[in-house]
């Protein structure tokens, strides 16, 4: 499983950072929105490798037998090695060349607030509480957290379904019931 798990990971980890970056290139032009659409789009498509991976696994290493279990640790290793890359090149490309990137994120979510007709007192907690998740965000680990947040779940999700279509139990397991039961009504 480990050949597997890194070459298809590795692959998925490379694809969903390039496709990172073209989305940084172009998401100021077609706005938050239309980005964070955009961006679990790429998640969903290098996620995709989950399943290419699992059924490689499964067809060339267990010959065309696999069961749940096996097929999703297979699945959440390589979204973890995947999601480990987005991480990582998240944290080199914002603390190095884009450290405001997040600012008109906040700013948006504290116009948001302010126009939304909320008490004085409710809009200045919710604000402040934003402010606090803006300061917090500047810390590494706290930004890692919140990054490996963002793919983890499309991962998972992919995982489960990707585990569920290729289970396949062999034909010595289908076999083997009868005769155990066959046995045990004779006795």
């Amino acid at each position: 499983m480990k050949k597997t798990v890194l070459t298809f990971g590795l692959i998925s980890g490379v694809i969903i950072c390039v496709l990172m970056g073209g989305q940084l290139l172009i998401a100021d032009k077609i706005g938050s929105g239309h980005s964070m659409l955009l961006g679990y789009t790429m998640m969903v498509a290098s996620f995709l490798l989950i399943y290419f991976g699992i059924r490689s696994y499964r067809d060339t290493t267990l010959d065309g037998q696999i069961s749940f279990g096996r097929a999703f640790a297979c699945g959440i290793l390589i979204a973890l090695i995947t999601t480990v890359f987005y991480v990582t090149v998240w944290e080199i490309v914002y603390f190095n060349f884009m450290p405001h990137f997040m600012d008109g994120y906040f700013a948006a979510q504290i116009q948001k607030v302010q126009s939304s007709g909320l008490d004085p007192a409710t809009t200045a907690a919710r604000v402040a509480a934003i402010q606090r998740s803006q300061q917090s965000y500047q810390n590494p680990l706290i930004n890692m957290a919140y990054t490996f947040m963002e793919p983890m779940p499309v991962g998972l999700i992919v995982t489960l379904i990707s585990a569920a279509i290729l289970r396949r139990k062999g034909l010595v397991e289908t076999t083997a019931a009868p005769a155990v039961i066959n046995q045990k009504a004779g006795a």
